[in-house]
């Protein structure tokens, strides 16, 4: 009880003041005052809660855990806001690179805590995961698709392909997606498909605008979207999908193959509704013809390969 106590009055000092020592917090990346004023509690939180542990699940144990994720997460969300932003940690905004960093560190702590709470069994590591899961979900739909989505605002994503795309979109798509087979099996499968269906929005949006910027520079928002454009992203999409199918198939996942199908359909989708409409000539028959010939291929493919009949049993040999 008494380390439960001791765990509130170091929550209750941060919350006084998160710099721990004002504004002699420095700029130096990580090794700075943060690091001793969360890092430090930090552990010494995991090591009570291990102690603690041999005792039972009680109400002091959680109490412990649960400061030992606290400060975890603290530590890591504000050692990421100085280093974004030059040492100010109360910077009103949050940029694309703040918030990219802070989906993949929640996404990741996310899949730690889901590993550790089947070893554990505790609540707090329970609950712990699902929050992080919530946030990092919270964060991708309000801040990477909306309030700092380069498609909508003047942000300089960086270079052709080592830029910020790839830390915001495609990093955080491939820990959604370990953490949808992190938490497969034991938690409901809505909860484990969604998680998966949010790390195959994640890769789509990734390879949409790296397209963007190999055709209009690192600024996505200015400039218009040329026929040549709109055809690389149909061409795009359905390399994209037969990707997923052929995934799916070598690992035998049926996730995978109904990724495949949502992603093909919505290529479908896009033929009909916008490049029927935009592309004129070359471009227009070439997505048709491209389109057509993959779904006939995918059809053979999966009447020959996939639903393909077993042989009918031999009949028995027939005695003299």
């Amino acid at each position: 009880t008494l380390a439960a106590i001791m765990a509130g009055i170091v929550v209750l000092r941060i919350g006084y003041e998160p710099r721990i020592v004002g504004s002699a917090v420095g700029t130096t990346p990580i090794f700075n005052w943060l690091l001793w004023g969360y890092g430090v509690p930090a552990l010494c939180f995991w090591g009570g809660s291990y102690f603690l542990r041999r005792n039972g699940d009680d109400a002091p144990l959680r109490s412990v855990e649960a400061a030992a994720i606290l400060f975890t997460v603290l530590l890591a969300f504000m050692e990421i806001r100085p280093f974004v932003n030059n040492g100010d940690v109360y910077r009103e905004t949050a940029g694309l690179t703040e918030v990219a960093l802070q989906v993949c560190v929640a996404l990741a702590m996310a899949i730690g805590l889901e590993r550790l709470q089947l070893r554990s069994g505790s609540v707090v590591h329970n609950y712990g995961a699902v929050l992080l899961t919530l946030f990092a979900a919270a964060a991708t739909v309000l801040g990477l698709f909306l309030l700092d989505n380069p498609l909508f605002w003047h942000i300089d994503v960086g270079g052709r392909f080592f830029n910020l795309l790839l830390l915001g979109y495609a990093l955080p798509a491939v820990l959604a997606l370990l953490l949808s087979y992190a938490v497969a099996g034991y938690r409901p499968p809505a909860y484990a498909n969604t998680v998966a269906g949010t790390a195959l929005i994640l890769a789509l949006a990734y390879v949409t605008l790296e397209i963007r910027r190999l055709y209009h520079g690192p600024i996505l928002s200015t400039g218009t979207t040329t026929a040549a454009e709109q055809y690389t992203y149909s061409i795009a999409w359905l390399v994209f999908g037969i990707v997923l199918l052929g995934a799916g198939i070598i690992v035998n996942s049926q996730r995978a193959r109904l990724a495949s199908a949502a992603v093909i359909a919505l290529t479908i989708g896009k033929a009909f509704l916008i490049d029927m409409s935009t592309l004129t000539g070359v471009y227009r028959a070439l997505s048709f013809m491209g389109l057509g010939i993959v779904l006939v291929a995918i059809g053979w493919f999966y009447q020959r390969i996939l639903f393909r009949k077993a042989p009918p049993p031999s009949a028995p040999p027939t005695s003299a």
